[in-house]
């Protein structure tokens, strides 16, 4: 057994040496504000650095000069038919950290029959989504957009338009269901739920205290009661995936001390390095993290029926999924009207993801334990928690010193 799980390790260390460094948030995303003033159509475009980095070789961003060629050939207006005419140049915009901004002016022969289109990211990621803000400026008509891979032309005006459509509240429930499928590190955070619960009701209580936390925390963000530091969330998310990979395995050997020691170290290390410049995150944060890990594996490891616990602790990493969450929609000034249905319809979205995922692993393991395929809880938990822990503390690692 002690080979078959070390053999297992290896291979989950292995896997870690291939795979691409996850997503710092779980949906495909830009922004757009289209003002349309007769013929004239000016465009701004809001895109985070992490979307750019598909464009680049290596997973580096590419230079401005190469990001608005890219757009130029892909996002514009288009009047009877034809390509309006850009008018340089193209302008380089001040922006919110770890985002890019853009400025083009088109100039169209006519205003009739005018759409625009925005084809850019679907070529590297068919699940991009542009959020488009579009103001008639002849007319005062105002309309936000989701522009999909599937629905890359808007029509302003003409016959095809039949007045301008605000994006609707299920289509924001459709995003937050796609933010939840499309993360890898939402779902790896989710799938470490499962493992932890022995009973269905510890179950409950930990996607419980997930729920209330990122919900909390969702609205805060979005509302601008909150502003996170985007590059913090995204390493701290990592950390989450990494910890509920550490408590089963702690759990599951009956010797919590070790792993919390281990934990408590590396983090006091990297805040040592932190405070010499190194990495991206503050000295103070690394060593409240490290007191907060070390701490909460010793008394989880110590409990002998932790669920309540646990719903306490996963209310608190739901509150750091939470900004995750907000990440992408922090950029797109969502219309103080609406943002109450929006915000509703977005988190409605994410819960309807989150319980698929969970009910659906849940029904899977249940089938293959009735069908007698299914290995030890033991040998299951302790090689797929290994995997969360590498794949956690990988992914927390190279968000901290980028």
């Amino acid at each position: 057994m002690r080979r078959i799980l070390r053999a297992a390790l290896w291979l989950a260390l292995a896997l870690l040496l291939v795979a691409p460094p996850a997503a710092a948030h779980t949906r495909s995303e830009s922004h757009s504000v289209w003002e349309i003033n007769g013929a004239d159509v000016d465009l701004a475009m809001t895109i985070p650095v992490i979307e750019l980095q598909r464009l680049g070789a290596g997973g580096t961003a590419p230079s401005d000069d190469d990001v608005k060629r890219y757009l130029t050939a892909r996002v514009y207006p288009i009047s009877r038919g034809r390509r309006c005419a850009l008018v340089p140049p193209v302008e380089t915009l001040s922006a919110a950290p770890g985002f890019r901004k853009y400025d083009f002016t088109f100039r169209c022969p006519v205003r009739d029959d005018l759409q625009i289109r925005s084809a850019a990211f679907f070529d590297v990621i068919p699940s991009h989504t542009n959020f488009a803000e579009i103001q008639d400026e002849t007319t005062g008509a105002f309309a936000e957009q989701l522009i999909t891979n599937e629905h890359q032309l808007v029509a302003v005006s003409g016959k095809a338009a039949n007045g301008l459509k605000s994006a609707s509240f299920f289509e924001f429930v459709r995003m937050g269901v796609m933010h939840i499928f499309t993360g890898v590190d939402h779902m790896s955070f989710l799938l470490g739920l499962v493992l932890i619960s022995r009973r269905l009701r510890d179950l409950v209580f930990v996607v419980s205290g997930f729920t209330i936390g990122h919900s909390l925390t969702l609205a805060l963000a979005v509302t601008g009661v909150i502003r996170p530091h985007p590059e913090y969330i995204d390493a701290l998310v990592a950390l989450t995936i990494a910890l509920i990979g550490a408590e089963n395995l702690a759990e599951q050997t009956h010797r919590p001390l070790p792993v919390a020691l281990a934990f408590g170290a590396s983090l006091a290390l990297m805040a040592l390095g932190s405070a010499f410049g190194l990495g991206e995150l503050p000295s103070l944060l690394l060593l409240g993290a490290g007191l907060f890990t070390s701490n909460y594996l010793m008394i989880s490891g110590q409990l002998a029926d932790p669920g309540r616990f646990r719903m306490m602790i996963t209310l608190v990493f739901g509150l750091i999924h939470g900004f995750g969450f907000a990440s992408n929609l922090l950029e797109m000034q969502l219309p103080t009207g609406r943002l109450a249905e929006l915000l509703v319809g977005f988190n409605l979205g994410v819960e309807i993801g989150q319980l698929t995922l969970v009910l659906g692993v849940t029904a899977l393991v249940l089938l293959v334990s009735k069908l007698k395929l299914a290995t030890p809880r033991a040998v299951t938990v302790d090689v797929a928690s290994s995997f969360l822990v590498g794949l956690g503390v990988y992914w927390f690692v190279t968000r901290s010193y980028k």
